[in-house]
């Protein structure tokens, strides 16, 4: 079975995943050209959807696409707008 995803064959596509774990009993989903945010309250889901529309226009701004960037431009740049790498605790 073939799908086809919009996507030429070979080339690569990158999404951000955002998952809200807190909640008040809504159900939202927002999705972009290259995220998808499910849950989440509705002031962690709008701080979730802020952070991706920033991030976009901060790739835009230097010319690259998700995809293109590196891992540790990807950290500058989600740094940039106020996102922290989680790192997990030792148990």
């Amino acid at each position: 079975m073939s799908s086809n995803s919009g996507t030429p064959k070979g080339k690569q596509k990158s999404v951000m995943l955002g998952i809200g774990m807190d909640s008040d009993g809504h159900k939202r989903i927002t999705t972009g050209e290259n995220f998808a945010l499910v849950g989440g309250s509705e002031e962690t889901h709008a701080e979730m959807t802020e952070k991706a529309i920033k991030i976009n226009e901060k790739l835009k701004s230097i010319g690259k696409q998700l995809e293109t960037v590196s891992g540790e431009e990807f950290d500058d740049i989600a740094h940039s707008v106020g996102l922290h790498r989680q790192c997990p605790e030792n148990n």
